[in-house]
């Protein structure tokens, strides 16, 4: 550690080396998140479903996965998002307007054997998917 009459110079520079050093810190401090994710700062965005498709899970695990393409309405940015549940692909139309939200992987990365897929549909035309694949709701004719 450098002592002396000029030394608070490379104290300072050292700090600000290892402050940067952490992932959190350098994405707050230069703004990454609203530069880079399509979704900007905000938890959940509306999109329209531009077309379903099924992708296959990592290994060790086997099957199709069912997502859909969507289009943010804010931005225009395309992006995958991976519906959840089983059989609620059916309930999803094309030009549908959806509301998507992060998938819960670390460091806004996809989660689990699901590849790619960073963000998961949550409403349908403004209705909660769960409510529609349980039958307590119908979806909204659009």
């Amino acid at each position: 550690m450098p002592n002396g009459e000029f030394a608070a110079r490379k104290l300072v520079r050292q700090r600000k080396h290892q402050k940067l050093l952490k992932k959190w810190l350098k994405r707050k401090m230069f703004n990454l998140k609203e530069k880079y994710d399509p979704m900007g700062p905000v938890p959940r965005a509306r999109a329209l479903v531009l077309q379903k498709f099924a992708v296959g899970q990592k290994q060790p695990h086997s099957g199709q996965i069912k997502c859909v393409k969507v289009q943010l309405i804010k931005n225009s940015k395309i992006v995958g998002a991976y519906v959840p549940g089983d059989g609620s692909i059916g309930f999803i139309d094309e030009h549908d307007e959806v509301t998507i939200e992060g998938l819960g992987g670390s460091q806004r990365g996809q989660m689990g054997s699901i590849p790619g897929m960073k963000y998961k549909v949550v409403e349908i035309n403004g209705v909660n998917l769960n409510l529609i694949r349980t039958g307590k709701k119908e979806k909204p004719k659009r």
